[in-house]
C-alpha cells in the first residue's frame, strides 16, 4: 500500500506520469456466502469528469464501490490510484488516499453536531489538548460558505431532515479533500432545487480535477451530470460509453438484458365506493385541515416539495403519530387511529419512506422481515403460527418481486438497497391490505425493478385495493395516479384529475 505521506506528496505534485486515470479497477472478483456479486468486473475514472455507474439493484455497483472504498476486501483483482497500484485495508485507509463515499443510507450520528460529525476523528483541539468546538465550527462554517450550504454548525443532526442531512455528507466527503469521490443515490432525497445546487457542487469539484463516481437510477441525472457511463448487470461488467453516444433504451437494454416498454402501466379500472375518508386532519404544527377521500381501486398520488407534510400526513393516517384533530373514516366508520395495529386491524398497510430506520430489521433474515406485518394475522391458528404455509407465501412473493437474495434465510443487511426495499413490500402484500399507503415506493430502486413495481401497483388498484402514493418522482405521480393532491407547508393546495394533471400545474401548486 502507498502510505498517506507518499499519496500526499503525489496529489501536491499531480498525477504519476503516464497516468490517464486517476482510478483503474480490473479483473475484480467478490463472492458472498451463496452468491458471486462481482465477477471479472473494471472501471476506469478519468480525472476531473462524472462517470455513471449504471444497473439493476443486486448488479453489484454498491459492492464495487465499497471495495473501492475499503470497506469490503476484493477476492482478487488490481487497483491503481494516480497511476500507483495500491490496496486499501479499511475506510481510513481509503480516505487518507484520498477516496471518500457519500452512502446511499445516510451514516451520520443524531446525537452529535453538524460540525461533531464532519470533523470527527480529526478535531481541532486547544493548547491543552481538549476540543476546540469554536474552530471546528468556524471550519464548517467555512466548509458550507464554499459550498453554499446555509446550516448552524452547532445544530443537532437528529433534528435535521433527510434532505439536509443528505447535504452534510456531501459537505464531510468534500472536507478530505479527496481526489476520488463516489455518490452513491445523492439525490434520493433532495427537491428540484437541491438537486440543481448539488449539480453545481459537482461541476466546481469536476474543475478543481477531482474524479466522481455517480450512482443513479435516474437516467435524467446521468445525461445531466455524467461524462461517461458503465454498466454492470448481474456481477458482470457490460460496458462504458461516453453519455453523449448513448439513450435512455440503449442504457435500459445494457441494465437488464430486455426491452422495457410499459414503464407506467396504469391500467384503467373500475373505481367503486370510498374506503377512507379523511375530513380536517390536523397534526399541531405539521399540517391542518387535510381533508380527502379514496375510493376502492383508486390511486391518489400525493406531490409537494420535501418539507410539505406528505409523509407526515401518511404516518398520521396509519396511526404512528395521531392526529391532534380531524377525523379518519373507513367504510363509512369513524376510527380513532391511535396506533399502527389499529390502522393494521381496519385493512391498511403502510410501506416507509426510510427503509433503514423506520423499514427493516436489519439484524434479521429475509424471511422474518418478510413476516413481520402478519404474525397475529392470518397465519396463527389456535395459538400456533402456521409456519410451512407462511414460509411458501413468503418465499411466493419474493420470486414474484423478484427479490434477490441467495435464500430466504439471507440476513437483509446483506441485500441491495433496492431489494431490501422490495422485501417490505412483500411484507405488505402478505397482509392482503385493502388500502394501501406508499412513501417513496420506489426510491433507490433500478428501471427494471421500478416497472415491476408500477405493475403491481397497479394491479392491486384493479384488485379493488386503495392506494395512496407519495413520490418525489414526478413522471411517476403523473403516470401511475388517477388523481394528484398537491400539499405545501402542512396544507392542501389542490387537487388534479389524471386527465388535467401536468408537471407545471403540479409545481404551480406545490409552491403557492
Amino acid at each position: 500500500m502507498v502510505s498517506p505521506s507518499t499519496m500526499q506528496a503525489v496529489r501536491e505534485s499531480g498525477a504519476v506520469p503516464g497516468a490517464d486515470y486517476i482510478l483503474e479497477v480490473e479483473n475484480v472478483r467478490k463472492e458472498f456466502p451463496g452468491v458471486v456479486a462481482l465477477d471479472d468486473v473494471q472501471l476506469k475514472l478519468k480525472r476531473g469528469t462524472v462517470h455513471a455507474l449504471m444497473g439493476e439493484n443486486g448488479a453489484g455497483k454498491s459492492t464495487l464501490m465499497k471495495i473501492v472504498a475499503g470497506i469490503y476486501t476484493p477476492d482478487s483483482g488490481t487497483f491503481k490510484l494516480r497511476g500507483q497500484h495500491i490496496r486499501l485495508k479499511n475506510p481510513l485507509d481509503a480516505l487518507q488516499n484520498g477516496i471518500a463515499m457519500i452512502h446511499q443510507e445516510l451514516n451520520l450520528m443524531a446525537p452529535m453536531t453538524i460540525s461533531e460529525n464532519i470533523w470527527i476523528g480529526r478535531e481541532p483541539t486547544n493548547r491543552i489538548g481538549l476540543i476546540n468546538h469554536g474552530e471546528m465550527n468556524r471550519r464548517t462554517s467555512e466548509l458550507f460558505e464554499r459550498l453554499d450550504i446555509d446550516l448552524d454548525p452547532d445544530v443537532q443532526i437528529g433534528t435535521l431532515s433527510v434532505a439536509n442531512r443528505q447535504m452534510v455528507e456531501i459537505a464531510k466527503a468534500v472536507s478530505f479533500n479527496s481526489d476520488v469521490l463516489i455518490m452513491d443515490e445523492p439525490t434520493s432525497a433532495l427537491t428540484e432545487k437541491e438537486v440543481t445546487h448539488l449539480f453545481t457542487i459537482i461541476r466546481a469539484l469536476k474543475e478543481q480535477g477531482k474524479g466522481i463516481i455517480y450512482i443513479t437510477h435516474k437516467m435524467n441525472e446521468l445525461f445531466e451530470i455524467a461524462d461517461e457511463v458503465s454498466v454492470f448487470r448481474d456481477g458482470k461488467y457490460i460496458a462504458t460509453k461516453p453519455s453523449s453516444d448513448v439513450t435512455r433504451d440503449d442504457i435500459i437494454r445494457m441494465m437488464v438484458g430486455r426491452e422495457i416498454t410499459h414503464m407506467f402501466p396504469k391500467d384503467t379500472v373500475p373505481i367503486g365506493d370510498v374506503v377512507l375518508s379523511v375530513k380536517n386532519l390536523a397534526l399541531k404544527g405539521v399540517f391542518k385541515d387535510v381533508s380527502f377521500e379514496v375510493r376502492a381501486g383508486e390511486i391518489l398520488g400525493l406531490a409537494g416539495l420535501v418539507g410539505s407534510g406528505r409523509s407526515n400526513v401518511a404516518e398520521t393516517i396509519f396511526g404512528v403519530t395521531p392526529a391532534t384533530s380531524g377525523t379518519i373514516h373507513i367504510n363509512g366508520r369513524e376510527v380513532d387511529m391511535a396506533s399502527p395495529s389499529v390502522a393494521m386491524q381496519h385493512g391498511m398497510a403502510f410501506l416507509t419512506e426510510d427503509r433503514k430506520e423506520t423499514g427493516c430489521f436489519l439484524l434479521l433474515d429475509v424471511q422474518d422481515n418478510t413476516q413481520m406485518a402478519v404474525l397475529q394475522q392470518r397465519y396463527v391458528n389456535w395459538g400456533f403460527v402456521q409456519q410451512a404455509q407462511l414460509a411458501k407465501d413468503s418465499e411466493d412473493i419474493a420470486n414474484r418481486l423478484r427479490v434477490r437474495t441467495p435464500d430466504m434465510q439471507e440476513p437483509i443487511i446483506n441485500l441491495s438497497g433496492g431489494n431490501q426495499q422490495k422485501v417490505l413490500i412483500c411484507r405488505w402484500l402478505l397482509t392482503n391490505p385493502k388500502i394501501l399507503i406508499l412513501d417513496e415506493p420506489t426510491r433507490g430502486i433500478d428501471v427494471g425493478a421500478k416497472a415491476e413495481i408500477h405493475k403491481l401497483i397497479s394491479n392491486l388498484a384493479g384488485q379493488g385495493v386503495a392506494v395512496i402514493m407519495i413520490s418525489s418522482e414526478m413522471p411517476e405521480v403523473l403516470g401511475m395516479s388517477d388523481r394528484i393532491m398537491v400539499l405545501h407547508e402542512g396544507r392542501v393546495t389542490g387537487f388534479l384529475d389524471r386527465k388535467d394533471a401536468d408537471q407545471v400545474k403540479i409545481m404551480e401548486l406545490a409552491s403557492h
